[in-house]
């Protein structure tokens, strides 16, 4: 039997600038790491591109200016609410900086006690030793200081109330609820910051009778003066570049994945899957922190990895109908129960346990952990064996 699984390995490549050929380069980088390394490839692996040097390649950047221009054409009157925005210096800092600059008076409406992917700005036992209900209670700026005080993130150390006041110039009052209707109150005009609730956010607004509400995918959805654009997601998934403008999340990438895996099946003879990826779709247990502050993990992948895993739990069988073999045959017999496996384990007891996530959620979370987000230099990653099974 074949003693390794499934392998994941860094790619480093050229640091990729705008306009290259990435397409040739990640290609090129994968065939350089077998080189050096001494593996070979098979079919079914995968490759996966983070999805900031496609975005990088691609040029897709915006200017804090294009986006107040976005802003003040799509919200004329110069007052705006901005509901539920993530308290992140590198994803939302640089977007409230866009929009301030589009607005005369903005309305912030941060939600407690925690932002939506996990950011804290106060503790739960601190909202119950104040007596504060999150579902229903309003707070204002003035009654979160006097009952809470200065309060800071636990890893940055940034106090994001007062971080985004300054931000916003002068332009700004900051509420705390977690009803998106709340900011009704101060305006009827209304962008959406949420990322994975925002259509529920939308649709709750506009029943209570908002005047006109945006979500973040519906800023910077077209060019503005020759900028950057994405016309499904907006801002959403962008990031902070430089001091004057944001990456936004890659466009085009169903074109780029197919000519990536018809270059590779060109230059490897195989069929390898491949994926553009960005956050992996995971949390930290101790921080309490969401990674997946990008609109989806995969915005573009092959054909090959639509669906999700179709797996039989191993330790459940041997612990069950297997348990009375010794460890010999028990492993003959689940390799005979693995290949004759239903095409469909759907609510079978002998795949509970199992993932049934999307197989390009759980690859891009692969894919990101394996990449990092730091100074690895490893934006691709290669994925082998991953559709091996103990019987392979």
């Amino acid at each position: 039997m074949r003693a390794t699984g499934t392998v994941s390995r860094g790619i480093r490549t050229p640091i990729i600038k705008r306009g290259d050929n990435l397409i040739e380069i990640v290609a090129q980088s994968v065939l350089a790491s077998s080189a050096e390394e001494g593996f070979s490839f098979y079919d079914r692996d995968v490759v996966g591109v983070t999805e900031a040097v496609v975005a990088r390649a691609q040029g897709n950047y915006a200017t804090l200016s294009q986006i107040s221009k976005d802003v003040r054409t799509k919200f004329p009157g110069g007052v705006v609410g901005l509901v539920f925005p993530i308290t992140s210096r590198n994803r939302f800092s640089q977007i409230l900086r866009g929009i301030v600059g589009g607005v005369d008076k903005i309305y912030i409406q941060l939600s407690y006690p925690s932002d939506e992917v996990g950011n804290p700005l106060i503790s739960l036992d601190l909202i119950d030793e104040k007596g504060i209900d999150p579902f229903t209670d309003v707070i204002d700026e003035a009654r979160f200081r006097e009952l809470f005080g200065k309060v800071t993130h636990p890893f940055t150390g940034v106090d994001y109330i007062d971080y985004y006041k300054e931000l916003c110039q002068g332009k700004a009052e900051i509420i705390l609820a977690n009803d998106p209707r709340a900011i009704l109150a101060y305006t009827k005009d209304v962008i959406t910051a949420d990322i994975h609730t925002r259509v529920r956010s939308k649709r709750l607004l506009q029943a209570a009778g908002a005047n006109k509400v945006l979500g973040l995918d519906e800023i910077m959805d077209a060019p503005v003066d020759g900028g950057g654009f994405h016309p499904q997601y907006g801002l959403l998934g962008s990031n902070l570049a430089t001091d004057d403008s944001v990456k936004l999340f890659p466009r085009d990438t169903q074109q780029f994945v197919d000519g990536l895996a018809q270059r590779l099946n060109e230059l490897t003879g195989k069929n390898i899957e491949v994926l553009v990826y960005g956050d992996g779709a995971f949390k930290d247990p101790v921080g309490g922190i969401w990674e997946l502050a990008d609109p989806v993990v995969s915005p573009g992948y092959t054909a090959g990895l639509i669906g999700t895993p179709n797996e039989l739990k191993l330790k459940y069988i041997a612990d069950n109908e297997l348990n009375e073999l010794s460890s010999t045959d028990a492993g003959e017999a689940m390799k005979e129960l693995i290949k004759n496996k239903k095409d469909d384990l759907v609510n079978n007891m002998v795949s509970q346990g199992t993932t049934p996530r999307r197989l390009t959620d759980l690859l891009g979370s692969l894919c990101d952990l394996t990449s990092g987000s730091g100074d690895k230099g490893t934006p691709v990653v290669l994925i082998q064996r991953y559709f091996d099974t103990y019987a392979d």
